[in-house]
């Protein structure tokens, strides 16, 4: 953990902007302006690139995969060019919460797993680099978003050190916990051979 210097007033202040920066639901706002649908009705229901993919629509996927993981980096970035390193995890410990628990859907959002790895490349580009690869891997040797998510945070410690950042430790097992939570569903569906492959029908 870095050192918390940072006035606690302004500490809440990041962790109100991290949060209202995470709380933009890109899947929506995608999907909506290229009139794909109502996203809430299509496949998982869930406002990330996983789901926008099922509207068949490729490009809007990516743009939300991009845009969800950019919303965590920047609460990131902006808290740590202003105020330092502990405002810079607050920051992006809130966008994360705020994209799963966003105060707009009613507290119903989506599960973080783009948000977190851009919340970890802007925290330790090395780390953040190496759970993307290890993300990629497993979804190309599973075809399964959701196993591809959990191995990139599960492993995701592991890289903190192995790449020499500890600093970032504390704040990625409880991020790793949250994705956990997040796809407690997902592990269920995968112990039971049930979970969707990419490209499948949900």
């Amino acid at each position: 953990m870095p050192l918390m210097d940072t006035p606690i007033m302004l500490l809440l202040l990041w962790a109100v902007i991290g949060y209202l920066l995470g709380s933009i639901p890109f899947g929506i706002v995608v999907t909506q302006r290229l009139k794909l649908g109502n996203l809430r009705e299509i496949g998982s229901g869930n406002i990330g690139a996983t789901n926008v993919l099922r509207t068949g629509n490729k490009g809007a996927a990516a743009a939300t995969l991009v845009l969800d993981g950019a919303k965590g980096a920047v609460a990131v970035l902006l808290a740590r060019m202003v105020s330092g390193e502990d405002a810079a995890q607050l920051a992006g410990l809130a966008a994360f919460l705020g994209h799963c628990y966003p105060v707009w859907l009613g507290f119903k959002g989506g599960k973080g797993v783009a948000t977190f790895l851009g919340i970890l490349l802007a925290l330790a580009p090395p780390v953040g680099l190496a759970a993307c690869a290890t993300w990629a891997v497993t979804v190309a040797v599973t075809r399964i978003s959701s196993m591809g998510a959990l191995m990139a945070a599960a492993l995701s410690t592991l890289w903190v050190f192995a790449l020499g950042h500890p600093r970032v430790f504390v704040l990625g097992v409880i991020l790793t916990v949250l994705v956990f939570v997040r796809h407690r569903e997902n592990i269920w569906r995968i112990k039971a051979g049930t979970e969707p492959k990419i490209g499948e029908k949900k």
